[in-house]
This record gives C-alpha cells, sequence and structure tokens, in this order.
C-alpha cells in the first residue's frame, strides 16, 4: 500500500506479464500495488475487471484508516475496477477475472486464491486451445 503503488518499474512489469497472457494475482493490500497499472493501450489493468481486498469499511473498524495513505477501495473504482466488499469483514474471500485473481485478505490466500488462480489457468488454456485470445 505504501511502496508498490507508484512503482512505475514494477507496474511495467506487471502490464508486460499479463498482455502476455499470464496471470496477475494478489492478496490483501498487494491489490494496491496494481491499481495504478495501465496497459498498452492506455487503460487500467483493474478496469472493468471484478477484484476485491481490504475495505475502507475494514480500515475504519480495524483503526487504521488514519494510518493509510489514501483509501485503496476508492481507488480501485476511480480506476474503473468492479471492487466487491464483502458483508462480512475480514472473512477470506477472492474474486477472478480475466486473468486478474485477488484475495480479500491472508485467510483468502490458501485454498480460495490458489483455487481461484487454478481456474483461471484452465480457463486460459481452454480458450487457447479454441484460438481464441485469452484477455
Amino acid at each position: 500500500m505504501f511502496d508498490f503503488t507508484h512503482n512505475f518499474e514494477l507496474h511495467n512489469i506487471i502490464a508486460s506479464v499479463y498482455e502476455r497472457g499470464a496471470i496477475v494475482a494478489s492478496v490483501g493490500h498487494g491489490y494496491c500495488g496494481i491499481l495504478n497499472v495501465r496497459l498498452s493501450d492506455g487503460s487500467y489493468l483493474v478496469n472493468g475487471k471484478i477484484l476485491t481486498g481490504p475495505s475502507w469499511r475494514e480500515e475504519k473498524l480495524a483503526l487504521v484508516s488514519q494510518k493509510v495513505p489514501y483509501n485503496a477501495e476508492e481507488l480501485a473504482k476511480e480506476r474503473g475496477a468492479d471492487y466487491i466488499r464483502w458483508r462480512r469483514p475480514y472473512r477470506g474471500s477472492a474474486a477472478a477475472t480475466n486473468g486478474l485473481v485477488t484475495g480479500h485478505n491472508n485467510s483468502s490466500s490458501g485454498n480460495l486464491v490458489a483455487s481461484s488462480v487454478c481456474d483461471e489457468l484452465d480457463r486460459l488454456d481452454s480458450l487457447k486451445a479454441k484460438g481464441s485470445e485469452p484477455l
């Protein structure tokens, strides 16, 4: 949240990997590192994609909203993401859209994010086998 948001070298690597058909995944506040990633057409990687991560409500409940540098949930929405806020705070969950997989928090990383990445790999393989562009 503090260091990857403005790391444009990292953003270029992520964009390059994504545009070659690889999956980009994050867990928890890791989604902050992809919010400013722009693809070669100038659009944001997260634009039009479902994603999740710690919500502003959770930052407030944890009493850290005054300590974090920005409202990541709001920034995700500004970048065109379909941000999913789960009804029950701190519960593990994952979201996947077109090669982007995000996990809500650390308890999401095991089965939820891992299985979502596997599902995305299967989906991409199926599209490639049909001769379709995966992303």
